[in-house]
């Protein structure tokens, strides 16, 4: 294994390149977790919020070796493991492509950090995850730079590629509202996926996080935004194959637009300096929604509410009709490290 000087050098130049297999089996990655692991209490979601106040420097760039040890704290906090790499044997199967799904629809300054996801991608390889069982992808080329991150198709190395280049399923997918066609990384190479989203206001949605960032998993993302995107988002997640793959989230709040979203606004852009770790994505989302009221509270500026554009998918997500997760405080144990 390189060391994380070279691995991050060789990601910057295209050297490192972000692998393929078949379908995954709904039960074999379900069993990869511990519900003792996952589970703070019988019945309650575990939501993990790490934050390093430290993490930009004073030239306002990331720390790299304060991103992996943020991820590293956040990991071995929700897995209950004290060493990092055995915490994410606990999160991955071993020998399973592994996508880790970006969000750079924002562009440059507020799209998933290139050394987050670089930080990630080591510790899959030190846990047993092949290079090229690694893929890094999203929507397209330009989503993907954005995020600061190299193209590249080496299949034995790990991969970076968008769904221009994979292209999409003929056959749409259903579920309510929601049909549309998946991204072929999605259908045939990712056995499993972890969320890499960027915490965002949104101007329709309210809230943009982990279940937003499915969106960039279709082809016309643009039908599913009717009616501030309820029930669409929930409608989305609700499609077997996303329910199923998706297993994982490690959400970037390192920096963040709690305003004017999802666009980049530096006028309204903050430094949580926070990672948000969690399975269920309902409960993920319902924290990242109240640290962007806290902020708009904080700026003197109305609550989502407020400005016509709560974010109702949430509670649709977890209602009767959905069950993805859980939007009650009650039943999320929020862990704030």
């Amino acid at each position: 294994m390189r060391n994380r000087r070279e691995f991050l050098q060789a990601a910057a130049t295209g050297a490192l390149v972000l692998g393929s297999s078949a379908a995954a089996d709904k039960l074999a990655l379900a069993a990869v977790f511990d519900k003792q692991t996952t589970h703070a209490e019988s019945g309650k979601s575990r939501v993990v919020v790490a934050r390093d106040p430290a993490l930009h420097g004073a030239d306002g760039l990331l720390d790299e070796k304060r991103v992996l040890a943020l991820l590293d704290r956040a990991v071995t906090q929700y897995t209950g493991r004290d060493n990092p790499v055995d915490a994410w044997k606990r999160i991955v199967p071993v020998g399973k492509v592994i996508g880790l799904k970006t969000n750079g629809l924002g562009g440059k300054g507020i799209s998933t950090h290139a050394v987050l996801v670089m930080a990630v991608a080591e510790r899959l390889q030190q846990a047993g995850v092949k290079p090229g069982e690694i893929i890094v992808w999203d929507r397209n080329r330009r989503d993907l730079e954005a995020c600061g991150l190299t193209i590249n198709t080496d299949p034995s190395k790990v991969r970076c590629y968008g769904s221009d280049v994979s292209g999409f399923e003929d056959t749409a997918e259903q579920w309510g509202s929601a049909k549309i066609h998946l991204s072929k990384i999605l259908t045939r190479e990712c056995e499993m996926v972890i969320g890499l989203p960027i915490l965002k206001d949104h101007s329709m949605a309210g809230v943009t996080f982990a279940m937003k960032n499915m969106y960039g998993v279709v082809d016309s993302p643009f039908l599913l935004h009717a009616n501030g995107c309820n029930p669409a988002v929930a409608d989305l997640n609700c499609i077997p194959i996303i329910r199923q793959k998706v297993r994982f989230t490690i959400g970037d709040a390192m920096t963040s637009v709690y305003d004017g979203g999802p666009g980049f606004h530096p006028e309204r852009l903050w430094q949580p300096n926070a990672l948000i770790v969690g399975e269920d994505r309902v409960a993920l989302d319902q924290t990242a929604w109240q640290m962007i009221e806290r902020k708009r509270a904080e700026a003197g500026i109305k609550t989502l509410e407020a400005s016509g554009r709560p974010p109702l998918y949430i509670a649709t997500a977890a209602d009767a009709t959905h069950q993805l997760g859980f939007n009650d405080p009650q039943k999320i144990h929020l862990m704030e490290i």
